[in-house]
C-alpha cells in the first residue's frame, strides 16, 4: 500500500508541476 500512495504522489506532484508549465506558456505566449 505504501509502495501505492509512492507512486499516486511522484505522479500527483509532476503533474502539479506540469500543470505550472502549461500555464506559463501560456501567460508567456499571452504577453508575447
Amino acid at each position: 500500500m505504501s509502495q501505492v500512495g509512492g507512486y499516486s504522489n511522484i505522479f500527483t506532484s509532476t503533474g502539479t508541476i506540469l500543470v505550472l508549465f502549461i500555464l506559463l506558456v501560456i501567460v508567456s505566449r499571452t504577453f508575447i
